[in-house]
């Protein structure tokens, strides 16, 4: 199920996108820069917070602050459209919880491969020792 964050959380603001693409990226504003605040959000739980907090992710400041800037498309719509499911995608990556690994134990028949394996090595290698006579 999807978050759903209100627009008083998030902040989008317009600016003029980067790279080519002549006069029209030089007069027009259609790059979309987002901002969420992860600490000052009401509908994220703390748990939920302190995962994407731990993320190594270059998006997130120090601060706590998502910054994403979309700026693939042409019209300011799509980008806007762009940026929210880059947020969207990153908020639902850690909306659960990990599973906890549950440790295993090999099996016998594993254990007598590997020493098997051992075994044949070893006696691979004393074969090609020096004959003493």
């Amino acid at each position: 199920m999807p978050i759903a964050i209100p627009d008083d959380e998030i902040e989008l603001r317009a600016v003029r996108a980067q790279g080519a693409g002549g006069q029209n990226v030089n007069k027009v504003s259609s790059a979309v820069h987002l901002r969420f605040d992860i600490r000052a959000s009401r509908v994220l739980s703390e748990a939920h917070k302190a995962r994407l907090l731990a993320l190594s992710d270059h998006r997130i400041t120090a601060d706590g602050v998502v910054v994403i800037k979309a700026q693939e498309h042409r019209t300011q719509e799509t980008n806007r459209l762009a940026a929210l499911q880059r947020l969207a995608e990153l908020l639902e990556s850690t909306a659960r919880a990990p599973r906890k690994r549950v440790a295993t134990k090999p099996t016998l028949g594993s254990k007598r491969r590997r020493l098997e394996g051992k075994s044949q090595q070893s006696q691979r290698k004393a074969q090609r020792a020096k004959v003493v006579d």
